[in-house]
């Protein structure tokens, strides 16, 4: 197949350092420009990371005729109005995770995707593309560990800095937007249903005034998943996929290190065992996935509509805790 040619807007960090070095890897990606709101950071990370054009705004990335598709990395708050400029300049868009910060945002992205039928938009949700999850779907399909009853996980890490754009409530900050729909997400993924209540626990930081701690209990009609998410704990992830004849343990299962081995353990009536994947990069996969989307016309693997039901979790996380 072809490569799609890809621009990036913004210099954020996730790009920077994971996404962008890891698609200009890719079978189907190639990176041809990048966009900063000044020319001389666009400049800076294009020698560095050795990407043919940069522009000094993303106006004039999006008006590069050359470019396909858009990777937005911004803040929380610009995910939709920049995704949206970017389908109203004729780019497919791979959107970072959250898709909006809020529901009713996400579905004015939603709706906005209706008027450009032909161009694709995806949530970067990196962590679905890892082989691990279909190897945990085939264990719980083989009913292996019986019904699935419960799913737990944690994700936590310890931010202070009152710079880190996840510190700062106006632009969409706090740790529900950044790492808990992580764990929402992957429990709606394990269920593959919705849940029907939500119950939680947030606690906001009183310098930062957003999230800093928030526990959940999603009540679905199969079981229940609890997690755990925080900004100012120490830095830990793990989940626990618990059925009536056994449970799953993952060792990282969101966002390790290209070179760390992820495993599975599983424990059920027929074995106790440690399953050892071969380590890959989920970010290279998620790109490939998006272009092979492009390129074949196909849907992507994850729609809007997923995107906006998780959106709804976290509003009634949210909703709740009040």
């Amino acid at each position: 197949m072809r490569k799609v040619k890809w621009g990036i807007l913004s210099t954020a960090k996730i790009g920077t350092k994971n996404v962008i070095p890891s698609m200009q890897r890719s079978e189907l990606c190639d990176i041809v420009a990048i966009s900063s709101r000044k020319l001389e950071n666009a400049r800076n990370v294009a020698e560095e990371l050795e990407i043919p054009k940069y522009y000094g705004s993303y106006e004039e990335l999006l008006a590069d005729e050359e470019i396909e598709a858009i990777y937005n990395p911004l803040p929380n708050h610009l995910h939709v109005p920049w995704t949206i400029k970017a389908l109203e300049a004729g780019k497919h868009v791979l959107c970072e995770k959250p898709i909006a910060i809020t529901a009713d945002e996400a579905a004015k992205l939603m709706e906005a995707t209706k008027k450009f039928p032909d161009l694709k938009v995806m949530e970067a949700f990196m962590y679905r593309f890892h082989p691990q999850w279909d190897k945990v779907r085939e264990i719980i399909d083989s009913g292996e560990i019986g019904d699935l009853r419960s799913v737990h996980s944690v994700f936590t890490y310890y931010n202070i800095d009152p710079e880190n754009v996840r510190n700062k409530a106006d632009i969409g900050g706090g740790g529900l937007l950044d790492i808990g729909c992580y764990c929402i997400n992957m429990s709606r993924l394990l269920y593959n249903d919705e849940p029907s209540k939500v119950t939680s626990f947030v606690e906001y930081d009183p310098d930062f005034n957003v999230d800093r701690f928030a526990s959940g209990i999603l009540e679905f009609e199969q079981g229940i998943a609890t997690f755990t998410c925080s900004t100012q704990l120490y830095n830990d992830q793990y989940a626990i996929v618990t059925g009536t004849k056994g449970k799953l343990e993952l060792n990282i299962p969101f966002n390790a290190p290209n070179e760390h081995l992820r495993k599975i353990r599983i424990e059920s009536e027929s074995r106790k065992e440690t399953l050892i994947l071969d380590t890959c990069d989920q970010y290279i996969l998620q790109g490939d996935a998006f272009s092979k989307a492009i390129i074949l016309d196909t849907p992507v693997p994850t729609p809007l509509s997923d995107s906006l039901a998780n959106m709804k979790v976290i509003d009634a996380m949210f909703t709740n805790a009040k």
